[in-house]
């Protein structure tokens, strides 16, 4: 979720990399496809799972400690890889960390934001059905388009401004529709749908303005991907067990901090500390479009699965509301025109 978000800023489409048209650019294209599309489907149906399992709960804070520790591990490695040797990557690592204190010290904003954006996603998905917070999170493309305008002076086309309006009524019409049940019960988990859609609104908000800011600080930056990604995970720990203390440090001190885990628990820890990072891989061979497709994919893959697995009924105005989003999901990646320059 976080690192796809800093993926689609660091990461640029090369001559080399270009989908262009032979038979390997097309089916790297195919491949990043499927991968975004599992990424943001199957992350969001597995905590939703897990959220509403009986029995004892996990704790989400611990949960996003660790796929934090995990994505900082995994990065190391790859660095080590890259280096070869134990003494080249501690000496990468001290001259990205302490050398280049400054451009380490900054990072912190966007990792703070993102710590509290997980553990925001964590309180929606277990208040919402999946494909309501599916199709409702994707008003962070309007948080985003709003602080880079503000931020990054960005200018939108029209047809962007089109898009954005039709993003924010389809998922009025998506949250309108829920509001016959105030609170509902899965497997005797009490949930409360307007607590998960303030914590989704908040997330929104936490996601575009640390893409921004991550964005603005990138430029002009040759930090590799994974030196600011260990930065983002670094910080992402020490944030992260700050709020295990502050939110549940009884409840961890009594029971432990893997309380509540089982093999489904690991697996979401595992997506979202290794699935982020690979979607950070494949991003570079997905245009706008396919990325707009993608998450057109992943909501209905959310949809289907919601219905089979908790019963979710869509209605004629979910329906609308979601047809809406995902026009303006489409939209909003259009390439925006070329202009031709006449000669003189």
């Amino acid at each position: 979720m976080s690192t796809q978000s800093s993926a689609d800023s660091k990461e640029t489409l090369t001559p080399s990399s270009s989908m262009g048209g032979s038979e390997g650019g097309i089916n790297l294209k195919y491949l990043s496809l499927i991968v975004l599309t599992f990424q943001n489907a199957t992350l969001i149906l597995s905590i939703r799972y897990t959220r509403t399992l009986p029995g004892e709960m996990y704790l989400a804070t611990t949960a996003v400690v660790l796929a934090e520790l995990f994505k900082m591990l995994a990065c190391f490695a790859v660095i080590l890889k890259e280096k070869g040797s134990v003494s080249g990557l501690i000496e990468h690592v001290h001259y990205y960390t302490v050398i280049q204190w400054k451009d380490a010290v900054k990072i912190s904003v966007p990792a703070i934001l993102y710590v509290i954006q997980n553990n925001l996603q964590y309180i929606a998905i277990s208040n919402l059905e999946a494909a309501v917070f599916q199709v409702t999170y994707q008003l962070k493309i309007m948080t985003t388009a709003i602080f880079s305008v503000f931020l990054l002076r960005k200018e939108l086309i029209k047809t962007q401004w089109i898009a954005l309006c039709l993003l924010f009524f389809g998922v009025s019409m998506v949250q309108l529709s829920q509001n016959d049940t105030k609170s509902t019960k899965t497997a005797d988990v009490e949930q409360n749908p307007m607590l998960g859609l303030i914590a989704v609104l908040l997330s929104c908000c936490s996601s575009g303005f640390a893409g921004v800011y991550f964005e603005k600080l990138l430029k002009g930056s040759d930090i590799s991907l994974w030196m600011r990604n260990i930065h983002l995970a670094g910080y992402g720990v020490l944030v992260g067990l700050f709020g295990v203390y502050w939110n549940d440090g009884d409840t961890v001190s009594e029971k432990g901090f893997l309380h509540g885990y089982n093999g489904w628990v690991w697996w979401v820890v595992l997506m979202q500390a290794f699935g982020g990072l690979l979607v950070a891989v494949v991003v570079k061979y997905a245009d706008n479009i396919l990325k707009g497709f993608a998450t057109s994919l992943a909501i209905i893959v959310s949809c289907v699965f919601s219905v089979f697995i908790w019963g979710f009924v869509i209605t004629l105005q979910f329906s609308i509301g979601t047809a809406l989003v995902l026009g303006a999901v489409y939209m909003y990646s259009l390439p925006k025109p070329q202009t031709k320059i006449l000669p003189a």
